[in-house]
Formats: C-alpha cells, structure tokens, sequence
C-alpha cells in the first residue's frame, strides 16, 4: 500500500499487466485522482454509440463533479481500476545517439497515459454493488472487458462484495456478452426497457475453466507474436569507426546477428555495422545485404529510421539505453522483445528496480519480454506458417523436428543446444528465458499445446515463479502431449541471481508431489531428460508395461531383466543372440520378440566381446519397429542418439509426398541402464494418460461466505492470530467439518462434571504443548467410565507430568468424549508464500514423523488426487486390514482431507490449519482436535490473469 494524497490508501496489490486476447499487454490498475485529463480525453475519444451505451444519454464532456467522482475514490466502498497506455507522442525526435534518439517515455507527458478502459463498482449493500464497464472504441473486441471483470471482481471479494448488479441497454451486446461469457452465475430480466443483470462473484468450475481458457489463449497467441514473426529489429551499440565495439553488449549484438542473418523474413539493423557478403541478389534498398538462403539485412542509422510493423525485437544495450529503447519500439508496432544483455536483478536492489522499470516500459508499450541475459530463441519451421527464425548466441542452429525446448539460463541453453546436435535430437522450437523476469515456461506450454509442430514439451527449470499456475497448465498440456521436467536440484528451490521469486518454507518432496499431479515427467538430470526425449519424439507410447529382452548374450539379458524390473517393469519374453548366430536365427529372434503378444515394448541389446559388432541385427530390429509400431529402444555398441542405422522406411505413414522419405527411427543409448529407465519413465506416462484423474473435489455443505466472514472478523484490525477452539470450529464447520467438542478444566471437579455433561466413558489430555496427544509420556488416559477412574487419573497425571516436564505441573486438562477405536492420523494444510496452499496428510506416530512417511498435495485437487494421498503412505496398509485389524472407513476419511483442502484453497489466510487427531474407525472418522492460525493473505496466483511485475 502506499499514500495517494486525495485517493486514500493506494491498493498497489491491484495493479497487474495482463495479456489481451490478440496477445499483446496492457496495464491495469486502480484509478487515481491524477488520472482526470486521461479519463476527460478517453471520454471525448469515444464515439456517440459508446457513451450512449454507457451513460444512456449524450454526453460529449465529463462534467467537473463527474470527473471529480469518477477519480476520487476510497477503494473500499467505490473501486475503479483502469486499463492504461503510454501516451503517444508522435515521431520521435532524432538525434540523441544512435539507436537512442530522442524520446518516445510516457513519462514526458503530464499524466503519461491514455486510458483504454475503465471499470468501477459502488457498493449499495454490504455485499453487493453496482458495476459499470466502458471499453475505448479502438480496444473493443481485444478481451479487454473480460480481463476488467476478472480484476474488479477479485477486487470486490476482497471487500466483501459477493455480487454485482447492472443496468444495461438490450443493445449493448458487447456488454452483456461479457457477463455472460464470464462463468459466474448470471441472473437477466427485463425492468422499464432495460436488462438488469445480476453477477454472483463466487468462483465456480466453469468460471475457473473460462477464465483458464482465456488465459490460455490470450498467452499462446502472445506467443505466436513472438515465434512466428517474420520482421526483426536487432538493436546494439554502434561500432567505433575503426572496427567492431568490443564491450559485451557489442558481442552480443554481433552474434545475435550473424544467427538473424540465417533465418527467413527482414532483419532490421541498428547500431552494429553490418559485415560485408556476397549479395544473393541485388540488394533493394542502400545499406541492405542479403545471404544466399537467409534473411534480407537492412542497416538504419537510428530506430526512428526504421520502417514499420516490425513483429520483434532483439536488444543488446546497458540497462539504461536497454530500457530507453524498449519505450520506442511501440512505434514499429513490435510485439515482444529479447533482451540478450544482463545488468538486472542479479546485481543487487538497483538492478532490480531497473528489471521492474524494464518490464513496465514494455508491458504498457503492449510488448512480451524474454530475458533479461537470455540465449534467444530458435523456431525451425521451414513454412510460412512456421517461418525459421534465429534470434539467439548460438553458433550452431538445431536442426528441424518436434520437440519443444525451454531453460533459463544461457549455460544451459549452451549445454541443451549441444546435447540435442550430437544426439541428432530436432527440435521445432527453442527459447530461454533468461532471468525469466516475464516470458516464463508457463507461456511456452501454452503456445506448445496448440503447435502442431511441436509433439514433445523438454522444459530445464532454475526456479518456478509460479507453481500453482505451472500444475494447471502443465496439467492440462500433458494429457495431449507428453512434458518432461528437469528442476535445479532435487527441490525445485533453488534461486539464481537474477530471478525474483518468492521464498518457500513447504518440504522438500512439495514439488515432487507437484509435478506428479501434473502429469509430467520428472528426469533426474539432462541427460535423462534427452534420453527420455528421443524416445518420447520417435517412438509411439507404450501400450503396456510388458518387457521384451534381446540382448546379444545371456548374461547380457539377465543384467537388463533386471534393470527392467527395478524400473516397475515386466519381463515377459527374453532371447538371446550369440555374436556368431545365423542370419536365420536372427530373423527368428527378431520375429519372436514382435510377435503380436509377446510383449509391449522391446529392449535390443548388442554388445559384442569378440566380433564386430553386426549391422543386420539393428536392421531387423528397425525394420520390426516400424512394421508392428511397438515401441523400441536400443543399446548397441558405438551408437547413440538417433542413427540412421536403427531407422527402417514407416509403412504406416500418410499416403502423400513425404511418405517416400518418412523413416521409424529407434533411440540408442549408452547403457542399457539408460535405456530402461527412458523406458520406465515413458511407460509411467502412458499409463497417467490412460488413468482417470477424477474431477476437482467439491463437497456438498459449504458454505465460504460465513467462513469469509468469520475470518474477516477475527482479524480486524491485526495482522493475525491464532484461533481459539470455539472460533477453529466454528471456522471448520463452514465446510462441514465437525470438531468433536473438549471441555477445559482444572480440577477433579471441573473434569467430573465436564464427564457427566459429556457422557461416559471419556478420555482425559493434557493441554501442554510438549504432551498434547503424547499417549506414551503420559499426556493422554482413554476410556475412563466412571468419576473414581476420572478423578484417581487427574491426580496421577498432574503427578507423572509434573516429573517429566515440570511446567505441565499447572496446565489444565481436556475432557473430551470417546471416539470408536481406529486408526489415528493427521491432516495438515499450510499456506506457502511460493507454492499457496499445502495439504498433507499421515498417520499420527513418531515413527511416522521421523521417518517423514506424508502425503503432499497441492490444491485444488481432484477425487482421485485425495485418494492417492492416502493410499499413497507407507503405513497405508493400517486403514485396509493390516494384520487382521478392521478395515476403518477411508470414504470418511478422504472426505475430510478433500474438505480441508478446499476450505485451504477458498482461504489464503489460513496459514496454518491441522486436525490431530483425526481418527477412523469402521464407522466413520472423528476430528478431535483443531488449530488454525490466520495471517494477511500473501498468495501469488489468484484467479484473476496477471504477468509478473
């Protein structure tokens, strides 16, 4: 929050830069008292029909007491938030420096902006208020209003508003089709003329998935901007008059272009000199060269000199001119940027401050950013839907193919690009992000589940800004196309210099349950993730988990039977070929490994001791790969990657110009070890295809709004707290889950009369910290049935405790009922500045504590998610019969967890929640015991669209 004079407290929380539906940027936030010549000009912009549909009248200026409403506002009870633009200022001026010229900053403008849109609520209720949109002409059609609503309406559940309401016109089409298309309950009726519409913010399934939708894509066609664009602009410093400028940036600008010049389209320079060649053909303008098979090069004294649209920019400049620069691409009307130089976060707070100027020049300028200190990007693609473009360091390109490859940094983009050329590995798109302060991985998975161009997602991960927004994406990525992840360490928590993201205090093992709700591969390292690539790119999925084995010995065989079954793999046919087998055997071998049911995926192992190693072998392997379209890996002595040698003519192919030169090609590997588990890890995949993932849990009962409230209450006016058990409760049973109620005492007495209020038999606890549910230091007495065992264990236990820990000697006790006899466990949720809500469930134990046997979810979770979160713990067994005990009722038990769940994911306050004991007998499961704490909510992925600021 920060202090804007007249306006009250400024809620900076609210200001977000969101990607339109034509996929380029704008920036929204709270209107300000400052803001009244912008408004007056976007009023006088509109056209007659526009303000008609909004004020029902003609109205050609804002009246001084409208205008002085319209940006004074509280923030709380009157809310407007505006999209905004840099102002246009006109040509730019030139001759401030090369590349640099002039000024083309929002900022030389008094108020710096023109307004594209405005949205506002009053409130008429306590939670309900009046709500009115006004799109300028020129942005109408971009999804702009829908991206308002979205915003407005987070901003309202903030302040208690659950509904909004409005007059509207039957004309205005736009207006109502936004409500409608919103997925809130929406309520219509005709009232004197008008349609009166009625909005319930309550986020449903189907408001959640439209607005997942839109993100979606809103984001991939930000992305096709970027990837298809067929016009670049590649901005340096300018070479000194006596060669070329030997700083970095100079560096970069240099290798960026000779990549630029081997790609299709325009490339458009400014700064760096141009290198003389051989033209293929005479140049069409002065100062353009041209490559033989690559772009047309055109020199420019000055951005200003540079002719428009140019789809895409490459900037290698200081911060400072980096940034100048970026303000003046709007002109060209550019739509991404790729900053390959560094100088950012990674230097400490003012490099930070200068990444957020970065950013907001760019983002209120419409642009994407990728970088700062990024490798570039490669696309391929050799047709006009797909154009080849090369704005990157690399020397070498990738050649043509289908996976999608996405890191971070540039060594690692250097590590990738080199491991997918030895293994012969094509890619069909390849981006790092850099510091990834805007363009992330989340925005590649969008645009790649659209690609037809791209069947395989390869991601190599430094951080994850965004974990919840990556399950839902990646999630919904990986049922169409398999997504393989490599994370910086085993925790996913590593933080490189330069990258802004939030601290985390969840487990170690949270991403690793992250990613399995995902759908994706987890490969241990690159190597792995290549491995696993290769298959994934030239293989079909497996249709089982069935192994076939031919090795080229028969200890050779059992070694890899055994790497088979340790990978959670069958072995159901294993041969062997000795080195001097006949070329019959072989065939026979070859046959009988892809006999229709002898298996569902091969593993061909050759290794000879004594002899070359034998071509027809691997030739009779490919040629059975592709005839039965069983998937198929390979090692063989002296081949890796994708050989020519291990891929047959595809009888399978479509029956068109390319099924003449279509080859199956089998992935070799350097150990057979490596290649089993490529193999594990893609039959685990196709299996997760194949599995049904239930539906997102929703109990019936709930009832969010009394428990907004109840939260709301308890902290007004502080920062948080801790509940106490009657409030917990109460909190709890807004989503149906019912405390078992304990009475506090302290005395024999109290406890005997807590007892007969309750009903015998009883249990007795102690309420100190060290001893609460501690049965075996003496801190817990079950199954008390009458007053003189009640009041013999009061005095016993004030006695044992007191010697054990001395200052329990005077904590009160708990009389609480008798639960039936189960299994007791505990569920857990704790909010996550990183990863927002975290719930984990275990059975309660020491043994279970320190042997770290719990189940991690992130939510929102599924049906199927919560019940392999139970199933999914070691001592699992003890709620399904273990040795002869009574199998206790999990569908209580699973209700419970999926109840926590969504009250963890509806509530980002709670910080921390934990029922222990939760326990589960035949019958049902009974909770008796509860804390919560509650804080300000801090959570970074709400439901409203928002890029990193």
């Amino acid at each position: 929050m920060s202090d804007d004079g007249a306006a009250g407290t400024y809620p900076v929380e609210w200001e977000a830069d969101v990607v339109l539906r034509d996929g380029t940027t704008t920036h929204v936030r709270p209107i300000r008292p400052g803001d009244a010549d912008a408004l007056q000009r976007f009023h006088v912009g509109q056209s007659e029909r526009s303000t008609y549909l909004r004020f029902f009248a003609p109205l050609q200026r804002l009246p001084p007491r409208d205008l002085e409403r319209f940006t004074q506002v509280d923030h709380r009870d009157r809310v407007a938030l505006v999209a905004v633009r840099p102002r246009s200022a006109g040509p730019d001026a030139d001759g401030a420096g090369p590349g640099i010229e002039g000024s083309h900053d929002a900022d030389q403008h008094p108020d710096g902006v023109d307004i594209i849109g405005v949205a506002r609520f009053d409130r008429t209720s306590a939670h309900e208020a009046e709500v009115a949109f006004n799109i300028a002409d020129a942005a109408q059609g971009r999804g702009l209003g829908s991206v308002l609503l979205e915003h407005l309406a987070a901003a309202a559940r903030e302040r208690g508003v659950r509904r909004f309401t409005a007059d509207v016109l039957p004309q205005n089409g736009r207006m109502l089709a936004v409500f409608r298309e919103a997925g809130y309950d929406v309520h219509q009726q005709m009232d004197d003329g008008l349609v009166v519409v009625s909005v319930d913010l309550d986020p449903t399934e189907r408001s959640r998935a439209v607005m997942a939708d839109r993100e979606h894509r809103a984001e991939a066609r930000s992305m096709q901007g970027l990837l298809g664009a067929t016009s670049v602009v590649l901005v340096g410093p300018p070479d000194p008059a006596d060669g070329r400028d030997a700083s970095i940036e100079g560096l970069l600008a240099h290798r960026a272009l000779a990549a630029l010049a081997r790609g299709d389209g325009t490339v458009h320079v400014v700064g760096p000199s141009v290198p003389t060649t051989v033209p293929a053909a005479e140049p069409d303008e002065p100062g353009e060269s041209r490559r033989p098979g690559g772009a047309r090069v055109v020199a420019h004294t000055s951005l200003a000199a540079v002719p428009g649209p140019v789809e895409l920019a490459v900037v290698a400049l200081r911060p400072p001119e980096a940034i100048d620069a970026v303000r003046r691409l709007a002109r060209l009307g550019v739509r991404g940027v790729v900053v390959l130089s560094a100088g950012y976060a990674e230097t400490g707070e003012e490099g930070l401050a200068l990444r957020r100027e970065l950013l907001r020049a760019a983002h209120t300028a419409g642009l994407r950013v990728i970088g700062p200190a990024s490798y570039g990007l490669v696309t391929t693609g050799t047709s006009a839907q797909h154009p080849r473009l090369a704005a990157t360091l690399a020397d070498d390109l990738p050649a043509p193919g289908v996976v999608g490859l996405f890191c971070q940094s540039a060594p690692m983009a250097v590590t990738l690009l080199a491991t997918t050329a030895r293994r012969g590995l094509g890619v069909s798109t390849f981006l790092s992000a850099g510091h990834r302060a805007d363009v992330s991985g989340n925005d590649l998975m969008q645009y790649w589940q659209d690609d037809p161009a791209t069947q395989v997602v390869c991601l190599y991960l430094e951080s994850i800004g965004n974990p919840r927004k990556f399950t839902r994406i990646a999630r919904r990525l990986a049922s169409v196309k398999p997504v393989v992840v490599v994370t910086a360490g085993r925790s996913g928590h590593v933080v490189p210099p330069g990258h802004a993201v939030r601290s985390t205090r969840a487990p170690r093992r949270t991403l690793e349950e992250m990613l399995r709700q995902s759908g994706v591969i987890r490969a241990e390292n690159t190597h792995h993730m290549i491995d696993i690539a290769q298959l994934l790119a030239h293989q079909p999925l497996p249709e089982g988990r069935r192994v076939g084995v031919l090795a080229s010995s028969a200890s050779l065989a059992a070694l890899v039977a055994e790497a088979v079954v340790s990978a959670g793999l069958v072995v159901s046919h294993t041969d062997f070929l000795p080195e001097d087998a006949s070329p019959e055997r072989v065939a026979e071998a070859v046959g009988a490994a892809y006999a229709p049911d002898a298996c569902d995926v091969v593993v061909a192992v050759q290794v000879p001791t004594v002899r070359p190693r034998r071509a027809d072998v691997s030739h009779a392997v490919a040629r059975a790969a592709a005839r039965t379209r069983r998937t198929t890996v390979a090692s063989m002595l002296g081949l890796h990657g994708m050989t020519d040698e291990l891929s047959a003519p595809d009888p399978h192919a479509p029956a068109d110009g390319a099924a003449a030169t279509a080859r199956c090609r089998v992935p070799a590997y350097s150990t057979p070890e490596d290649a089993v588990a490529a193999l594990g890890a893609v039959v685990r995949y196709a299996a997760w295809r194949e599995t049904d993932h239930g539906v997102p849990v929703r109990p019936s009962g709930l009832d969010p709004d009394r428990a907004r409230s109840i939260v709301e209450r308890a902290l007004a006016g502080a920062p948080g707290r801790d509940l106490g058990p009657a409030d917990a409760a109460e909190l709890l049973d807004c989503y149906g889950i019912r405390v078992w109620p304990a009475r506090r005492v302290g005395t024999a007495d109290e406890a005997v009369a807590a007892a007969d209020e309750i009903g015998w038999p009883v249990a007795l606890k102690s309420t100190a910290a060290a001893l609460r549910h501690r049965a075996d230091l003496g801190g817990v007495r079950l199954v008390i049935a009458d007053e003189a065992e009640l009041r013999a264990d009061v005095e016993q236990m004030r006695a044992a405790l007191a010697a054990v820990v001395p200052s329990a000697a005077d904590a009160p006790f708990e009389v609480q009922a008798m639960a039936d006899a189960g299994v007791a466990c505990v569920i857990r949720s704790t909010e996550d500045q990183l990863f927002g809500p975290v719930v984990s469930f275990g059975l309660a134990g020491d043994a279970v504590d320190l042997l770290d046997d719990v189940a991690y979810g992130v939510p929102p979770l599924t049906d199927v998610d919560v019940a392999a979160m139970v199933r999914s713990v070691r001592a699992a067994p003890r709620l399904f019969g273990y040795m002869g005990a009574p199998v206790v009722a999990t569908g209580a038990l699973e209700d419970v967890l999926a109840r926590v769940s969504v009250l963890a994911d509806d509530l980002p306050e709670v910080r921390s929640l934990e029922l222990h004991p939760v326990v589960v007998s035949e019958h049902g499961a009974a909770v008796l015991s509860a804390r919560i704490s509650l804080g300000d909510a801090q959570r970074a992925d709400t439901l409203r669209r928002a890029l990193p600021g």
